[in-house]
């Protein structure tokens, strides 16, 4: 501040953005969730109530909104674990190919640049009672099917969303493994250790700064949870089982003209994401990477 005017010149229009688009959000969902507040003409003059707490009492006292946060954390228990071990095997892997090594790389990526409307077709043609899925399944598939299962509605959720964004985060452990040295594996190598060894004690020990990244990026993509549901279930079906709370801030804010209540969901997730994300944050030693 001060001793590089230009540094803060350049950096000007980033900052910008942040407070436009992030900062005054969140600063005036949080004013909203403490109002009666909903949405009027521009330039209209009316009243919004300061009503306390009320809305968050709402909140926490609603079964629907209750049930969504459980989903959300269903869908984070099995996609952030699924999302860390399995981007870390694959970019390990790849990093070791010689031949097509470009094609495998994009073939990861593709279907995290492709529009979600275009994958959830795929999807639901693989998952529906008579899909491609259950065909190879047998008797041995579920009944009712994947989707308007209540148990397996977000599971099936979880692992698309992890197979779709799969190819960014091999993306991000690709590029932390060019700081691995090759070095530690010839040391190794000499030494007798065998190849699980040598990732355990040198591969996941030298992407750890990316590991901590990933799952702070899949925590927070995961907690934002909207796009999936609302097309492969229909807007969170069977009865709510694979509802999100941004699903739910959707529905109450826009289709049901209850801003005030979106909002204070929306600022129990912000808190709850952070001190998710602390907490993992520590956990990983992203303090010390």
């Amino acid at each position: 501040m001060g001793r590089n005017p230009l540094g803060l010149l350049l950096s000007a229009p980033y900052l910008l953005f942040v407070l436009l688009v992030f900062a005054y959000p969140l600063v005036f969902a949080f004013y909203m969730s403490f109002h009666d507040y909903f949405f009027a003409a521009p330039g209209a003059v009316v009243d919004r109530p300061f009503v306390g707490l009320a809305n968050f009492q709402e909140v926490l006292t609603d079964p629907a909104i209750i049930r969504s946060f459980g989903n959300v954390a269903i869908f984070l228990l099995i996609n952030v674990p699924l999302t860390v071990v399995l981007s870390l095997v694959l970019a390990t892997a790849l990093n070791k190919v010689v031949h097509a090594r470009t094609f495998l790389r994009v073939s990861f990526y593709v279907p995290y640049v492709t529009a979600s409307v275009a994958v959830v077709v795929v999807w639901l043609f693989l998952f529906n009672s008579n899909g491609l899925v259950n065909q190879i399944l047998g008797p041995l598939a579920p009944e009712p099917t994947w989707l308007i299962n209540p148990l397996l509605a977000m599971p099936t959720i979880a692992i698309f969303v992890t197979w779709k964004q799969m190819g960014f985060f091999i993306l991000l452990y690709l590029a932390a493994l060019q700081n691995v040295s090759d070095e530690l594996y010839e040391a190794a190598a000499t030494d007798g250790a065998g190849k699980i060894r040598m990732f355990f004690s040198i591969t996941v020990p030298g992407v750890r700064p990316a590991t901590v990244l990933v799952l702070l990026l899949a925590t927070v993509t995961g907690a934002n949870l909207f796009t999936e549901p609302y097309l492969l279930t229909g807007g969170g079906g069977p009865n709510g089982a694979s509802s999100s709370p941004v699903l739910i801030m959707y529905q109450r804010g826009i289709e049901q003209g209850e801003p005030g209540i979106a909002a204070a969901i929306g600022v129990i997730l912000v808190i709850g994401v952070l001190i998710l994300a602390f907490a993992q944050r520590k956990l990983a030693g992203g303090d010390d990477s």
